[in-house]
């Protein structure tokens, strides 16, 4: 049977991953320099949870929040503006063809495990999730 390439069913490639998270790091460092001319950027601690690259690897989309908390949206407009001088950052610090264009957005993933983490501890749900109780007359208590 022959090969067929990958298509965006089957995720990412491991060359995307790779570079991905190299891209990862190299913005990372340079976000915890903050060396930054924007005021909405001074002091700002943020975290690039992950990163996510183009098929081509021409564009990566940084998924950034703060610590423990979401990012204000004046910084995620400050890192929008920004992009280009840490794009340039990028393409110093990790050997590609192309610099990648950075495309930030804030990322979800915590708001939503805590929106299910209280859902799953509501009384409701817990009762339902919980040990069923034996049924039918063929249900006898296990013998120790």
């Amino acid at each position: 049977m022959p090969k067929r390439s990958p298509g965006p069913a089957d995720g990412p490639s491991q060359r995307q991953r790779r570079v991905a998270e190299e891209i990862r790091h190299a913005l990372a460092a340079v976000l915890s320099r903050a060396d930054f001319r924007d005021p909405d950027l001074a002091g700002a601690h943020v975290t690039v949870t992950e990163v996510r690259a183009s098929p081509d690897l021409k564009h990566m989309t940084a998924f950034v929040s703060g610590l423990g908390r979401a990012v204000p949206e004046a910084q995620l407009r400050a890192l929008r503006r920004a992009a280009p001088f840490l794009r340039g950052q990028i393409a110093k610090s990790v050997r590609l063809r192309y610099a990648p264009d950075l495309h930030f957005q804030p990322d979800t993933a915590l708001d939503y495990a805590m929106k299910i983490d209280a859902a799953m501890r509501q009384p409701e749900v817990a009762r339902d999730l919980g040990p069923r109780p034996a049924e039918g007359p063929d249900a006898t208590e296990p013998e120790a």
